[in-house]
């Protein structure tokens, strides 16, 4: 039973967040010098192994603009995930 009430939370937590964070979230969570840029020091997991690719204007930078126009990462698993 108690399982089952794991398994049931987990699939809540994961049905909550359907969108990627925001840019203002992205900021909040990894902008560590506090200047408003997330740089390629700062960023972690898929948006840091495609830094190069969302960095369109190379400034070394993303901006909420080119984090807009970023590719989107495929999700991991499928529908039936367990």
């Amino acid at each position: 039973m108690a399982s089952c009430q794991i398994k049931a939370q987990q699939q809540d937590r994961n049905s909550e967040r359907k969108q990627p964070p925001s840019f203002e979230e992205l900021i909040e969570m990894m902008d560590e010098n506090e200047d408003g840029k997330l740089s390629k020091k700062e960023v972690k997991g898929p948006l840091k192994d495609d830094f190069d690719k969302i960095d369109l204007n190379e400034d070394g930078f993303i901006s909420e603009e080119e984090l807009e126009k970023a590719p989107k990462p495929e999700r991991r698993g499928g529908p039936n995930r367990n």
